[in-house]
C-alpha cells in the first residue's frame, strides 16, 4: 500500500518519507496504522496527484490523503522560524530536503524516515539507537527544543509511559529547568495529552514522572497536594502515590473510569483529621474530591458529561457493604448511584484496592455485594421515579399542586417502594400520596 503511494509520487517526479511515529513503532515492534509522510511536494501539487484530499492544514504544508481505506497525513518538507509564544513557531517555510524536515523534530526516535522508494533509513541524529535502548532524548539542546514548544514536556511524560520509554538524564533535567513552558500550552491540549497518558497499559510512569520535573504541580496541583500525605490500614503509600497507582489499577480503556481513579482521593488532605487516640481519619473526602475534580475537568475542559460521569463515581466509591444488608438497603443504594453506574463503580473500587497495596485483590465482600445486587435487580423492582406505576399527571389529578411540593410527594412514594416492591400500584401509591400531603405537606403550601 505505502509502495502504491510512493510510486505515484515517483512517477510524478517528487520524493516520499514516511516519516514520525510509524517509523518508530515499526522499528520498536509496535504495530501502527498512523502513516504521516514527508515530501518535497507542495500541498497543491498533493492535491492533484490524488482523488481525496483534505486540506487538514494546508497553511503549514499538511493535506490529509484518503486511498487504500487509510488517511495518511502528507506534509511538505520544512522548516520553522523563532517560536516567540512557546508553542507556535512564528513562521513556516519550505525546505528542500528531508534532512533539514527532520531536524525541526522533538525527540531522535521522531526523526526517522524511510524513503518510500528505495526502503532506506535515515537516520541523522541516533534515533535508531535511542529506540534500541528504549530511550526518549530530545534533539540538540533540549532546553531550546522545550522553549520552542512547551507541550513537549506533556509529549516526553506520555512517551515513557506509551512506548515504556525512558528519559535521558540531560532531557529530563531540561524537562525541570523549563517546566514553567508548560504554562504556554492550551487547556484543550493539556487534556488532549493527558487523556493519551492515562490510555497507555501503565500510566504511572509517566505521572511520576510528571512529579519529578514539576509539571504536575502545574497542571494537577491538586493532585500534587497528597504528596506526603501518609495514610494508615491497609495503605502502603502515601496519597499522591496511591491515586497514581490505583490510575494503573483501573481498566486501560476506559477513561472515565481512569480518571476517577487518578482524582478520587483529592479531598483527602482537606479531610485529613487526628483523633485524641492519634488515629489519622478523611471523613466526607469523597464529598470533597468530587467537587474538586470537577473543578479540574472543566478547567481541562472535559465535556460535561465526562465530568458527571467521574464526579458521581468519585462521590460514591466510600460505600461500605455488610452481609446483613437487606434488599431494601440494596435496593436504595442503587437508587443513589445509579444502576448504569454499578459495574464502574465497582472497577473503581477495586483499583482504589490496587492503589492501597500495588496489585489486585480477591475482594470477597465485594463479591458478595455484586451477588446480592444481582438478586435484587433480578426481582424488577422500582429504583427511580421513572419506574413507578404513577406520575405528576396522576398526582395532580388528586388534587397535589405542582412544583417542590409535588416532588416531595414523588421522593416519598419511592421511598415506600423501595422499601417494599410490591407497593408499586396505581390504587396503592395515590393512597400512600394522599395520606402523606395530607399529614405532612399541606400545610406548607403558600398562602
Amino acid at each position: 500500500m505505502l509502495k502504491d503511494v510512493a510510486r505515484i509520487f515517483s512517477t510524478a517526479g517528487f520524493e516520499c518519507f514516511l516519516v514520525g511515529g510509524a517509523v518508530r513503532d515499526m522499528i520498536a515492534g509496535f504495530s501502527t496504522t498512523d502513516y504521516d509522510l514527508a515530501t518535497d511536494a507542495r500541498p497543491e501539487e498533493v492535491m492533484k496527484l490524488f482523488p481525496r484530499v483534505v486540506p487538514t492544514g494546508i497553511k503549514h504544508g499538511t493535506v490529509t490523503v484518503l486511498t487504500h481505506g487509510l488517511e495518511m497525513e502528507v506534509t511538505t518538507f520544512r522548516a520553522e522560524s523563532d517560536y516567540s509564544d512557546g508553542r507556535h513557531p512564528d513562521r513556516v517555510f519550505f525546505s528542500g530536503n528531508i534532512q533539514e524536515d527532520l531536524s525541526r523534530r522533538d525527540f531522535t526516535m521522531n526523526a526517522l524516515a524511510v524513503d518510500l522508494a528505495t526502503s532506506k533509513l535515515i537516520d541523522l541524529h541516533g534515533g535508531l539507537r535511542d529506540i534500541r535502548h528504549r530511550t526518549i532524548r530530545a534533539i540538540g539542546d533540549p532546553s531550546e527544543r522545550f522553549a520552542e514548544d512547551g507541550l513537549r514536556l506533556l509529549r516526553a511524560c506520555r512517551f515513557s509511559s506509551q512506548l515504556e520509554f525512558t528519559v535521558e538524564p540531560g532531557t529530563r533535567d531540561a524537562m525541570l529547568r523549563c517546566r514553567e513552558h508548560i504554562q504556554n500550552i492550551s487547556a484543550e491540549r493539556i487534556q488532549d495529552e493527558l487523556v493519551k497518558t492515562l490510555s497507555s497499559r501503565e500510566p504511572s510512569r509517566a505521572l511520576f514522572l510528571m512529579d519529578e520535573t514539576g509539571l504536575l504541580g502545574l497542571i494537577l496541583p491538586e493532585l500534587e497536594s497528597g504528596k506526603g500525605v501518609e495514610q494508615k490500614g491497609i495503605h502502603q503509600f502515601d496519597v499522591l502515590a496511591h491515586s497514581i497507582y490505583s490510575c494503573d489499577g483501573a481498566p486501560q480503556d476506559r477513561i472515565e473510569i481512569r480518571l476517577a481513579a487518578l482524582l478520587l482521593d483529592l479531598g483527602k488532605p482537606k479531610a485529613r483529621d487526628v483523633g485524641p487516640d492519634g488515629m489519622v481519619s478523611f471523613h466526607r473526602h469523597e464529598e470533597y474530591s468530587a467537587e474538586m475534580a470537577g473543578a479540574i475537568l472543566r478547567r481541562l475542559r472535559f465535556s460535561n458529561a465526562v465530568e458527571e460521569r467521574v464526579c458521581r463515581l468519585i462521590r460514591h466509591h466510600m460505600f461500605n457493604y455488610e452481609e446483613n444488608w437487606n434488599d431494601s438497603a440494596v435496593r436504595r443504594f442503587v437508587a443513589r448511584v445509579g444502576l448504569d453506574s454499578i459495574d464502574d463503580l465497582f472497577l473503581l473500587r477495586r483499583a482504589d484496592t490496587y492503589g492501597a497495596v500495588g496489585h489486585f485483590v480477591d475482594d470477597r465482600r465485594l463479591a458478595a455485594f455484586r451477588k446480592h445486587i444481582d438478586s435484587v435487580m433480578a426481582q424488577e423492582s422500582a429504583l427511580s421515579l421513572s419506574d413507578l406505576v404513577i406520575n405528576g399527571n396522576d398526582l395532580a389529578q388528586i388534587g397535589i399542586p405542582r412544583g417542590p411540593i409535588m416532588g416531595r410527594v414523588l421522593g416519598e412514594i419511592l421511598e415506600t417502594v423501595l422499601d417494599d416492591p410490591s407497593m408499586n400500584r396505581r390504587d396503592v401509591l395515590l393512597d400512600v400520596a394522599r395520606r402523606f400531603y395530607e399529614r405532612h405537606v399541606k400545610e406548607l403550601e403558600p398562602r
